[in-house]
């Protein structure tokens, strides 16, 4: 593909529902641990410092509010990157080899990360977060309504198991988050890019890169 020019790393649209997603599934993470300290996966809670809401029926409105937000966030996304064209050349993945060898690079420290750029591990997390979150809402809404949603509630193997899911779903976007901040840390002209109009770095991509 020939090199596109005059190009913005990150478009108006992608900005602000980058921002908006960011700041709802935050909301939704910490109203969803205040919900967890009510009745605990596991043998601890979360402190309360971790927490929005201050008890159950606060962690409770702040979790169905931002879900909310999260759920048309999303819809617009979706529609913007089928519309513009933004998952085929950004977000679906790379062959395998493609996939293998960035990965390579990436453990070494030597895989090139250039503004409007997405190599192959940064495609495959992208897209992986993304069922993360469709996998998080749906478990959401069969916890959430279990007898009017028996039906989704069932195909995720019932009530528990679907609180099961919807928490482990809630660690691997946690994990992704942490590595998202790590690499912001790294590359620290990519957090400028994402708040102000800067141009694609594209035209110095390397020979053999994903685009």
């Amino acid at each position: 593909m020939a090199p596109r020019r005059n190009y913005l790393a990150h478009p108006l649209p992608v900005r602000i529902m980058h921002w908006i997603g960011a700041v709802a599934v935050i909301c939704m993470i910490l109203s969803g641990l205040q919900i967890y300290n009510a009745s605990p996966l596991l043998p601890f809670t979360f402190p309360g410092w971790m927490t929005l809401g201050g008890w159950l029926g606060g962690g409770i409105a702040w979790h169905l509010s931002a879900m909310w937000v999260l759920f048309a966030d999303g819809l617009a996304y979706l529609a913007y990157g089928f519309l513009s064209g933004h998952f085929r050349r950004d977000i679906l993945p790379p062959r395998p080899k493609i996939i293998l060898r960035d990965l390579n690079d990436a453990l070494q420290f030597r895989l090139a990360h250039q503004l409007g750029a997405y190599n192959g591990v940064q495609r495959l997390l992208y897209m992986g977060v993304i069922i993360m979150i469709c996998l998080a809402v749906a478990t959401g809404l069969s916890i959430w309504k279990p007898v009017q949603l028996g039906w989704l509630t069932g195909l995720f193997g019932g009530y528990p198991a679907a609180r099961v899911i919807h928490f482990i779903m809630m660690a691997l976007i946690v994990g992704f988050l942490i590595i998202h901040l790590a690499l912001v840390i790294l590359f620290p002209r990519t957090l400028v890019s994402m708040l102000a109009p800067v141009r694609s770095e594209l035209d110095n991509a390397p020979r053999g890169s994903v685009r």
